[in-house]
């Protein structure tokens, strides 16, 4: 294992690497916000760590001691700084919450460097009654990192980042071992040294974990030519308060039910996933990117689904609707007076040369003959160049006063303009009854042959406690989502946000079977309370 110990790498009151944060606001946004807006945003004031009062305490000597005996005392951290920064995730309710004067945040910071310390953290935890949120990447956007004790005393952040890197490649089957701490980036970077890569790149790739992917059944935007993460795992190992286990002993094993898939997207509740073992192929020689225009957003998704089902093999084929198109095109000046108006349709084909290029001129024959248009190949490159940048964006709209947030959804494809007209009335409605202006973006981010995902961008001008007037909107549209048969969540996960919608989409029967798992390897009940299972 490589070791990571430094907390304070991310920023605590946004998303990621302080330096490429940006106070300032693209030319192009900003005329569209105050065009949508009917006001020109100004910047509002941050607030510095240290100005936080929070309003939990540290955790008891006592307990400190303890964990310090199994992990080490420098890995346990009860500092203000490490505290603030693992009080919760990275959605925008989040963050308007992390800059406020006063906040809960975990009692301590552990850090354990062997599944034998996990193992026996979760041990002193159900001992002295605390509870346990582990932390990967902290880029969590459905309230899963909430620092929430349940019926315990205090409640515990257990970072992962010291358990990082990878154990082993088998480069002959393609598959790789990696330590559930590892962040994507050094996984592609010790990947890509031995000539293979996972290519699994969701829009939290810089600093998401290996371990996050798994427990929150992640889908990269390459998810069309390489999977979901979870169709991507082929083994675990998982800590858990009842013991360990090992899980995936071969590919298409029949040996009863596949219990690996019991943890993925189980979200910390059942116990700490500590290893990874996934597929992986050699990294492609080709890549080769491509744009395409249709009309309106009907005839592009019907494009999509034609590309899917006819199995042309693009990596990443997404499409955005006329108003994301719009924000696009503002980013990127004079290529949407070329364009002019309508959808676009984004894709990538990877792999050895000649066949990326078959591929591409497969995919491409569907979508023009589904109506589609090619269009500049500057804005797939605007796209691919910019593909992680959308949260240092919506930062940025925030420090300005403006409200922006994502959510999404799926279902199939004969269902997915009935999901969409829903959701998007939910959201008119809700915003509407805030008196908050707004505009609602929507793309198609991954395909699958009966069906895709709806992902969804609101901005708003959402006045006083931008977070509290989110609140209602956003049950509006879980309503909307579940009775119009979407699924509550596609890779966000279901964190708090979504935990009272869970029996509504698996059942009432479903939701015992969880429960049981839980009562099994977690009897005391330590692992992540309200995250997940609904409170009974």
């Amino acid at each position: 294992m490589t070791e990571h110990t430094e907390v304070l790498d991310m920023r605590w009151d946004g998303w990621g690497d302080p330096a490429k944060a940006t106070e300032k606001l693209p030319g192009g946004v900003s005329l569209l916000l105050t065009a949508v807006l009917g006001h020109r945003p100004r910047r509002t004031a941050r607030i510095r760590p240290a100005d936080v009062e929070l309003t939990t305490p540290e955790l008891p000597a006592d307990d400190v001691r303890a964990l310090a005996a199994a992990v080490g005392a420098e890995y346990v951290r009860t500092d203000h700084d490490a505290r603030v920064l693992h009080a919760g995730g990275k959605s925008t309710p989040d963050l308007v919450r992390r800059r406020a004067r006063e906040q809960a945040a975990p009692g301590a910071v552990v850090l354990p460097g062997s599944e034998a310390g996990v193992a026996a953290v979760l041990r002193i935890a159900a001992e002295k009654g605390l509870a346990v949120v582990p932390f990967g990447g902290g880029t969590a956007v459905t309230g899963g990192l909430e620092p929430d004790a349940g019926d315990h005393r205090q409640v515990i952040s257990l970072d992962l980042r010291r358990l990082a890197g990878l154990e082993r490649l088998d480069d002959v089957s393609g598959e790789a071992t990696f330590w559930a701490g590892t962040r994507a980036p050094a996984a592609e970077a010790a990947l890509a040294e031995r000539g293979f890569e996972l290519g699994h790149f969701p829009q939290s790739f810089e600093f998401a974990s290996l371990g996050g992917f798994a427990a929150m059944r992640s889908s990269g935007q390459n998810s069309a030519g390489h999977g979901r993460f979870d169709a991507m795992v082929t083994g675990l190992r998982v800590v858990t308060p009842t013991g360990t286990l090992d899980l995936g002993r071969a590919p298409g094993s029949a040996a009863g039910p596949d219990l690996v898939r019991a943890f993925l997207g189980s979200e910390g509740v059942f116990g700490v996933i500590t290893q990874v073992r996934v597929r992986v192929h050699e990294t492609p020689a080709e890549r080769l990117r491509d744009a395409f225009t249709f009309p309106d957003f009907r005839s592009g998704a019907d494009a999509l689904r034609r590309v899917t089902q006819a199995g042309t093999g693009p990596t990443v084929i997404r499409l955005s609707d006329e108003a994301e198109t719009a924000v696009s095109l503002a980013q990127v000046g004079s290529i949407g007076k070329a364009l002019g108006k309508g959808c676009t349709a984004i894709v990538l084909h990877e792999g050895p040369a000649d066949l990326a290029r078959a591929r591409r001129d497969a995919t491409a024959a569907v979508l023009t003959a589904a109506g589609g248009k090619p269009a500049s190949g500057k804005l797939a490159e605007s796209w691919d160049h910019g593909r992680f940048g959308a949260p240092y964006l919506r930062d940025t709209l925030l420090e300005h006063g403006v409200f922006a947030e994502t959510l999404e959804t799926a279902t199939t494809w004969s269902n997915l303009h009935v999901l969409r007209t829903a959701v998007t009335e939910a959201l008119t409605q809700g915003l509407g009854a805030a008196g908050a202006r707004h505009r609602i973006l929507c793309h198609v981010s991954h395909v699958y042959p009966t069906g895709a995902s709806l992902y969804f961008t609101v901005v708003a001008g959402l006045a006083g406690d931008m977070a509290a007037a989110w609140e209602p909107v956003k049950a509006r549209v879980n309503d909307a989502i579940v009775t119009a048969g979407g699924t509550i969540s596609h890779h966000h996960g279901v964190g708090t946000d979504h935990a009272p919608w869970l029996e509504r989409e698996i059942g009432e029967h479903g939701l015992r079977v969880l429960r049981a798992i839980k009562r099994e390897l977690d009897p005391a009940g330590v692992m992540n309370p309200g995250t997940l299972l609904p409170r009974a």
